[in-house]
């Protein structure tokens, strides 16, 4: 027995390395493949009604796709509208920013006691043709491999909503062997999915119109950019809501004077994250599926490590459906104990005693 532990340890101490490579190097088919997974888990309820009112799968299918197109087009216009916004204040903008930041260069120079500017424009520091172009064939690089994972996203929804794929025989011939027990977790699943889903999106898009009112009343340029930016980046828990925090906190200082004008913004977009990311949406999300803040951290790690962006915004659907599974066998449950919150850590051994 004690050889066989030896051997079992030392094969997973072996192949978890192993599984972590390929989910690195295979990331340009996984991606799509999780992401539109989840996507289609989505839509599920939809294609149930459209079913009962005996619609075929194809026409069922189509109307999932143009649905799909509608919101790609919407979010093309709004950010169409954001970047007419920008070009419209550009110049304005740059000159603005150009005084202010060499303001405050030669403040530090002062301080410091160092040379940071040769010519007296501090953006000729970060701004070369050089820097422009090889920006802008990144740039190009970047949109054509995000062109591509939707593309594949796409693809792979068809196949999942189409049932070339099918999610529920995945788990009742792999994981669980009866069909009622991989029933019951495919509805587990589904349903907190969704709940996350409808939560977050919510809160991103409250968090996103309440940046873009702040900016609008305190005069601060491109409100439409900011309240989009705010609610798309909100989707990466914990880091997002900080990130857009810190980024409109330094745009205002180059917009705002140092006066109570700037303090009371930054106090502004402050609360209205707090409200929304900190307080409601705990209150939304329930108890229901609430994850210990150190394994979302972990898992924030983890999964930006291994896919970049498109793991940050997956991490937390990954770990839920990742709790659900561990709950189901002894010999995981360990591990989602670990990754339930304290509040329901505390719960299970006073369930036992009344039992």
């Amino acid at each position: 027995m004690n050889e066989r532990r030896t051997t079992n340890i030392l094969l997973l101490i072996i192949v978890v390395p192993i599984i972590f490579y390929l989910l690195k190097i295979l990331d340009f088919i996984l991606i799509p493949l999780v992401a539109s997974l989840f996507i289609a888990l989505l839509f599920l309820p939809l294609m149930r009604w459209l079913s009962k009112r005996n619609i075929p799968n194809s026409l069922s299918v189509i109307i999932v796709l143009l649905i799909f197109i509608a919101s790609f087009l919407v979010g093309g216009e709004i950010i169409k509208l954001a970047s007419k916004e920008i070009m419209e204040t550009q110049g304005a903008f740059m000159a603005k920013a150009q005084i202010k930041l060499t303001d405050l260069a030669y403040t530090i120079e002062d301080f410091l006691g160092i040379k940071i500017m040769e010519d007296g424009n501090l953006l000729n520091v970060f701004i070369n043709k050089e820097a422009v172009g090889r920006n802008f064939g990144l740039t190009i690089g970047l949109i054509g491999n995000i062109v591509s994972m939707l593309l594949m996203t796409a693809f792979f929804v068809v196949l999942w909503l189409a049932e070339s794929l099918n999610f529920y025989k995945v788990l009742s011939t792999t994981i669980f062997k009866q069909k009622y027990a991989s029933a019951k977790i495919f509805m587990k699943i589904e349903s907190d999915l969704i709940t996350f889903v409808k939560v977050k999106f919510f809160v991103s898009a409250l968090t996103g119109i309440g940046f873009g009112l702040a900016c609008y009343f305190f005069n601060v340029s491109f409100p439409i950019f900011w309240g989009l930016f705010a609610f798309l980046i909100n989707f990466v828990q914990m880091i997002g809501s900080i990130v857009s925090v810190i980024l409109l906190a330094l745009f205002a200082f180059v917009e705002l004077d140092p006066t109570s004008t700037l303090l009371f913004f930054i106090i502004t977009i402050t609360l209205v994250q707090v409200i929304f990311g900190s307080i409601l949406e705990p209150i939304f999300m329930g108890k229901s599926f609430s994850i210990n803040v150190i394994a979302i951290l972990v898992s924030l790690m983890f999964w930006g490590y291994i896919w970049g962006v498109p793991g940050l915004i997956m991490s937390i659907p990954i770990t839920v459906f990742l709790k659900i599974i561990f709950e189901q066998f002894p010999q995981t449950k360990l591990f989602a104990t670990l990754l339930k919150g304290a509040e329901q850590q505390i719960k299970i051994p006073s369930i036992k005693k009344q039992r």
